[in-house]
């Protein structure tokens, strides 16, 4: 099979048959054998209902229901999990990604050796409370990643080698940094399209507004630490737990040195317990303690992790 495309969404039974027709009429004209797999993520409208009368019609459609709304990036693990094409497309189910970009998208992937291609939506129709926080998110997730070449790392619309899908775990609010995640996963070769944006023609927004864009933040902060130190978790916390150690014992050894010096010359002393700086010190050294103990309990839980001698493949002969 040629093309696989995953498409969670939630509440969307109006572009629902409009987008289903589009993609088929794509598909047959560039003669790709394909599926479409639709990830009802919890809709409270008919959007199942319509999935079964597209999959009666079609039998390249595919669905799957969840009980409750789970998120996006669950809908992507389970179609992930499911797909089948050489090539796997992602877009988003409004209407706003359209399915005239597969061709190329495909193409970039097969001809062009890329291991993911995302879409870059370089002219937008959202509102500005939504595409400024974005172009802040995405000058992070830049920096953050080392991946330079991308400029907007949450567009739905992205392209995947089937490796690249099989080998990453996308759980959480992760789907916004699948990017970050291939590459970490050893797939360094990502691309960028720039591709058409278009106005939601049904429903609204599902944007979340800032609660989003902290969690954003939050969210690629973890990875970032996680892919940093989540296998040697030592490195971090026994070298911080030594490095605040440290400085407390030295100014321990200060402050009762000061006393010593003022004792011998004459000079007006005060016992070390009056000082602050002594307190100050010791908590230093209780917190140095207790993130150098933080890093042991963290390599003792790695060492035990059943996925700790698991390692990214790619052939042998």
């Amino acid at each position: 099979m040629d093309i696989s495309v995953v498409i969670p969404l939630y509440n969307e039974a109006e572009s629902l048959p409009e987008l289903e027709a589009w993609i088929e009429r794509v598909m047959k004209e560039n003669n790709f054998t394909y599926e479409v797999i639709f990830i009802n993520d919890g809709s409270t409208d008919n959007s199942w209902e319509v999935i079964e009368e597209l999959q009666q019609k079609n039998a390249c459609v595919r669905g799957v229901k969840f009980r409750r709304n789970y998120g996006k990036s669950p809908g992507l693990h389970c179609g992930f999990q499911r797909a089948k094409g050489d090539v796997i497309i992602t877009m988003d189910a409004d209407l706003q990604d359209s399915p005239d970009e597969i061709p190329e998208l495909y193409r970039m992937i097969k001809e062009d050796g890329y291991d993911l291609v995302s879409g870059w939506k370089k002219k937008r129709y959202d509102p500005l409370s939504k595409t400024i926080p974005t172009k802040i998110f995405n000058a992070t997730a830049r920096k953050v990643s080392g991946i330079k070449n991308l400029h907007d790392f949450n567009c739905g619309l992205k392209a995947y080698k089937m490796d690249v899908v099989k080998n990453i775990e996308v759980y959480g609010e992760m789907h916004r940094y699948i990017p970050y995640l291939a590459k970490n996963a050893g797939f360094k070769k990502i691309g960028e399209k720039v591709v058409q944006h278009q106005a939601r023609k049904f429903g609204k927004t599902k944007f979340g507004g800032l609660n989003r864009f902290f969690n954003g933040y939050l969210d690629l902060i973890s990875l970032w630490f996680l892919s940093a130190f989540g296998v040697k978790p030592m490195h971090f916390f026994g070298l911080l737990g030594s490095l605040m150690f440290i400085f407390g014992f030295i100014s321990v050894i200060i402050v009762g040195i000061t006393k010593l010096y003022n004792m011998y010359n004459g000079m007006p002393y005060r016992l070390v317990t009056d000082s602050p700086y002594f307190y100050l010190s010791l908590t230093a050294m209780i917190i140095g303690t207790q993130l150098f103990l933080a890093g042991f309990l963290g390599e003792l839980i790695s060492r035990n992790a059943p996925e700790r001698n698991k390692y990214q493949i790619e052939k042998t002969i």
